[in-house]
Formats: structure tokens, C-alpha cells, sequence
């Protein structure tokens, strides 16, 4: 009786504690209705907002994805979570629904239909309703995959750029006569272990190494530890980064991959295509400065070190370096390798800008090695 007592106090208790707690409905987007007269049906799409845009008056890039009843959850927390360090700029997602059969046949025999119903009713409710920039990336899985294969290289001027996966191919009179003013982005991915759909990709990669489309930029890319299910999420992912390849900073991982690439030259080309696409000033960002700054430094490569310190020194004037904590670490790098003036010059900078720091002490007795070394 005692434990059958225990037993209901202790219910009773969990019950009262849960009834108080109120949780919100966590939501990415929302759904819209759009009654097709292009296809004599309603159709639900899925429309994601960036979390700048109702505090903003800025227009956005859109990421259009097919078969959004899978894939939608995963376009958006993609671009949630690549925000973060700013490798991509904020966009609309819009999730397109479907269902099999249907599916399958819109996105072939149908093809034509349904590339009206995207053009003439998708498009044109997002660019009314919501801040669009025009610039439109689609996405495509198998048989979705097939149909944005051939309408990147009809509709050049529809989409800027294209991911494709587990699928994909264009007869090769399209690919042959495929000419845009603009770059156009494609990415394709598969692998060797999705036995249904590899040839049809390996043919279309054929096809487009044959011909080598002018301005059509494509990047062909297998990951075989994958299987057809799971390919779709990585491949978003990879063709996103693709088509953003020169949105972000440079980073490099070694010296060596930095005279590899071009050097300053190289810097200086990418910079100014990253102007041509997403505007900014087409030098060379202080991020990209400040990473071969420290590169140098980490691989402790003096020979880059000065260089690179000679050659963004306009850098070395910003924010990130007003401490006694920077002073201290250039100055104790050029001391290590005997640039005593340099050694001095941050040291004391150091001592003089940033007075009773945690270092002083330490910046004082490299002061005196350095003057002693002279």
C-alpha cells in the first residue's frame, strides 16, 4: 500500500511539473496553396524566408528543390548552418511538392508542362510576393535530376545554377548548342554504388567533357561511400558550395598550396570575380589577409611572414590587431627569428599603445634582448 501510495504521489507530481511547461512549434517555413491552371490541379510549395529578411529591405537569391516533401528540411538547414560562418549569402528556399507517380511523369513526358507550371506560376508567385534577386539555383534527385539536366541548358536565362544527383542526362545536340552571354553553374554527383542511375551520369559527364559547353561551368564529383538514398543530402550541400565557390574568403591550408594556386596573382584574379558576381570592392579581403598573415606564422615560415606583413600591412592598422596581445605575438615572432628593428617596433608599440597589460613584463625583457642584439 505504501509503494502503491508512493507510486500515484509520484505520478501526480511529474503530471503537475509537465502540465506547467509551454513549449512554441518550431517552424522553417510556410506552405502556400497555388491552384495551377497550367496543370489543372492545386499544388503546395514550401517557402522559407532568411532570418534577415522581415528586419531588412534586401533582396534575396532563391534555391528552387524539387521534390520538397523530402528535401526542403534539408535546403534550409543547410542555409542556416552555412550562414553561420558566411560561406553562402542568405536565400529563399522553396520546396516544390510532389508525388509518385506524378512525379515522374511532370518531370519527363510532361517535362514541357511542367517547366510552364515552374516558369509562368512558381517563379512568378515568388518574385510578386517576396524581395527575389533573380538569381535562382535548382535542385534535382533522380528523376528530378533528369529534367533540371536538360532545362539548365534550355532556360539559361531561368536559373544561374544547377545541382543534380543520382541521375542526369541531356541529349548531346543540347549540350553541343548550348551558348549563354553569362557563367552557368552545374553540379553532379552520384555513386558508384547506386547501380540504377551511375551510367546515365558517367554518359552525361562524357557528354559534357566532349563538347565543353563556352561558359557553362560544371563540376562532376563521386562519393562512393554513399547509396542512392542517402546521396541527395551531401550532394546539396556540395553543389550549394559550388556554385558559392568565390563567395567566401580564401583560406589555404598550407604555404605550399598558396604558391600553387598562383600566389598574389591568383589573390587578385579571385577577388575580382567575386566583384563581377556578388559586388564588393575586388581587392583582397582583410579575412583572406589576415589567414596568410597567420598561416605563415602557425607554419612558422618567416620567409612568408614577411612577406605577407610587407604586403597587407594596411591590415595590420585594423581592429584585430589593436592589442597588446598581437603586439606581443609579432613582435616575439620577429625576435625568434632575429628581425630584431621589427621585433622592437611591434614590442614597443605594444608597450606604449596598451599600457599594463598582462604582458608588459614580458615585452619589456624582449625589448632589451632585441637592443642588445643590435
Amino acid at each position: 500500500m505504501v509503494k502503491q501510495i508512493t507510486l500515484l504521489v509520484s505520478l501526480f507530481f511529474a503530471i503537475s511539473i509537465f502540465s506547467q511547461v509551454e513549449g512554441t512549434k518550431v517552424t522553417i517555413g510556410t506552405n502556400y496553396t497555388i491552384t495551377s491552371k497550367i496543370l489543372n490541379q492545386d499544388r503546395d510549395i514550401q517557402v522559407y524566408l532568411p532570418d534577415s529578411y522581415s528586419t531588412s529591405k534586401e533582396k534575396y537569391p532563391v534555391l528552387y528543390i524539387l521534390d520538397g516533401q523530402w528535401f526542403f528540411t534539408n535546403g534550409v538547414a543547410i542555409q542556416k548552418s552555412l550562414r553561420t560562418p558566411g560561406a553562402i549569402p542568405e536565400m529563399i528556399v522553396v520546396g516544390i511538392k510532389n508525388s509518385n507517380p506524378l512525379r515522374r511523369t511532370l518531370f519527363n513526358k510532361e517535362r514541357v508542362k511542367f517547366t510552364s507550371f515552374l516558369k509562368d506560376e512558381v517563379i512568378k508567385f515568388i518574385d510578386i510576393n517576396f524581395r527575389t534577386t533573380k538569381e535562382r539555383v535548382i535542385y534535382g534527385w533522380e528523376a528530378a535530376a533528369y529534367y533540371v539536366s536538360k532545362i539548365i541548358l534550355e532556360e539559361k536565362e531561368l536559373f544561374q545554377g544547377a545541382i543534380i544527383t543520382d541521375g542526369g542526362l541531356a541529349p548531346e545536340r543540347l549540350i553541343e548548342n548550348f551558348k549563354s552571354d553569362r557563367e552557368v553553374y552545374l553540379y553532379i554527383a552520384n555513386s558508384k554504388r547506386d547501380i540504377y542511375y551511375i551510367a546515365s551520369t558517367e554518359k552525361f559527364n562524357e557528354r559534357l567533357k566532349k563538347y565543353n559547353p563556352k561558359n557553362l561551368r560544371w563540376k562532376y564529383e563521386l562519393f562512393n561511400d554513399e547509396v542512392h538514398e542517402t546521396m541527395p543530402h551531401l550532394s546539396m550541400y556540395k553543389g550549394i558550395m559550388y556554385y558559392y565557390h568565390n563567395y567566401d574568403s580564401l583560406v589555404f591550408e598550407s604555404i605550399d598550396a598558396y604558391i600553387k594556386a598562383g600566389g598574389i596573382p591568383y589573390l587578385k584574379s579571385f577577388f575580382k570575380e567575386r566583384e563581377k558576381r556578388f559586388g564588393g570592392t575586388g581587392k583582397i579581403d582583410n579575412s583572406t589577409k589576415n589567414s596568410l598573415i597567420w598561416l605563415a606564422w602557425k607554419r612558422d615560415n618567416f620567409k612568408y611572414f614577411s612577406f605577407f606583413m610587407e604586403e597587407f600591412k594596411d591590415v595590420l592598422e585594423t581592429k584585430r590587431y589593436a592589442s597588446a596581445y598581437w603586439q606581443n605575438r609579432l613582435g616575439q615572432f620577429y625576435l625568434k627569428h632575429k628581425d630584431y628593428k621589427n621585433a622592437i617596433k611591434f614590442l614597443e608599440n605594444g608597450l606604449t599603445k596598451y599600457p599594463n597589460s598582462q604582458f608588459d613584463e614580458g615585452m619589456r625583457e624582449a625589448v632589451k634582448r632585441a637592443k642588445g642584439k643590435l
